[in-house]
């Protein structure tokens, strides 16, 4: 007995059926492997493009403080650090030079100023929403400063959420600053920006810039 057409249509139809099913299975599966193999690779470029743009704004929030503290639309800072002098001959001016890779890192949130999401600069003991600066005066042992003349500034910039849980901060000093370069959310820990800079008070010159690093050679 012949077979009706319209089973035979409908026997073609199921068969066409299952097999986009089967096809549409491997689609998925081979999207998969795929999503798993590259998923990596999008975290960390997502991760690199965040903490790079947070050092960026962390070095922009350096230098928005570096020129309030020169106009004096915030205070100097109080503190201040002795350290040796270089056993180099000539003191290093770059962002992390030995003077504040030296200095010891805060402990609390007191004494340090804020720099806050809207770009205002709060004195210390303040409450941050984006970042905390540590601000110290470098002075050199047997140094001879001419208060009057200006100072050697030195500035750490810590992230807002730093200070959370027990761990300790860290610096250059021991090895721990935050890499532009990361797999992860960054070290909270670390500081974004190392940096130091001379503050000039009147009329500088040559041999107070010399008396506060120690003498010039």
């Amino acid at each position: 007995m012949n077979s009706h057409p319209l089973q035979k249509l409908s026997s073609v139809k199921s068969s066409e059926s299952g097999f986009t099913i089967i096809e549409s299975l491997v689609a998925i599966l081979v999207a998969t492997i795929l999503l798993a193999a590259i998923a990596p690779i999008l975290v960390m470029s997502t991760a690199t493009r965040v903490q790079a743009r947070r050092v960026e704004l962390a070095t922009e929030a350096a230098k928005s403080f570096i020129d309030a503290i020169k106009s004096k639309t915030v205070s100097d800072p109080t503190i201040t650090t002795t350290l040796a002098a270089s056993t180099t001959r000539t003191v290093s001016s770059s962002t992390s030079d030995y003077l504040i890779s030296g200095a010891a890192v805060p402990t609390a949130t007191t004494g340090l100023y804020c720099f806050n999401k809207n770009s205002s600069i709060a004195n210390p003991d303040c409450t941050s929403d984006l970042f905390y600066i540590q601000a110290i005066r470098l002075a050199v042992s047997g140094s001879n400063p001419d208060q009057g003349q200006g100072y050697r500034l030195g500035i750490r910039v810590y992230r807002s959420d730093a200070f959370i849980g027990s761990a300790p901060l860290t610096s250059s000093s021991t090895g721990k600053k935050a890499a532009t370069f990361t797999g992860a959310l960054g070290d909270r820990k670390a500081p974004l920006v190392e940096m130091t800079t001379e503050i000039v008070r009147g009329q500088s010159s040559y041999s107070s810039l010399c008396g506060r690093l120690g003498g010039c050679r």
